[in-house]
């Protein structure tokens, strides 16, 4: 029996641009494919997932029970990033004060995480 791979990570949002322009920017990547409720970046790696988006009447209302941690060089540096094309700190940072990692959420609210790379 084979494995299933993971061919699409999608994020339910409200409005797909602004969700894949954040997106796109935040992790260098383009867009590909779109319609009235879908909207596909490029896969996340050589042989990686697409990262989707889904249009969704609801909006997020509690903590995701799932989300990305992003590894940077610096958490500060990525996280000024991240608030000039529109996310906001969850929290302090926290952890290991030599390897601190940082929540935040996109524009409509989605926790991440930039952890310090090893």
């Amino acid at each position: 029996m084979t494995s299933p791979k993971i061919g699409n990570i999608v994020i339910d949002c409200a409005d797909l641009d602004a969700m894949a322009a954040f997106w796109g920017a935040l992790l260098d990547l383009k867009a590909t494919a779109a319609d009235d409720g879908w909207l596909d970046l490029e896969p996340l790696g050589a042989g990686g997932p697409t990262l989707s988006f889904q249009r969704v009447p609801e909006r997020k209302k509690i903590k995701n029970r799932y989300h990305f941690d992003l590894e940077v060089p610096d958490i500060h540096a990525a996280g000024e990033r991240a608030e000039g094309l529109g996310a906001a700190p969850a929290g302090e940072p926290m952890g290991d004060p030599q390897a601190p990692f940082r929540v935040w959420r996109d524009p409509e609210g989605n926790e991440f995480c930039f952890c310090t790379a090893s």
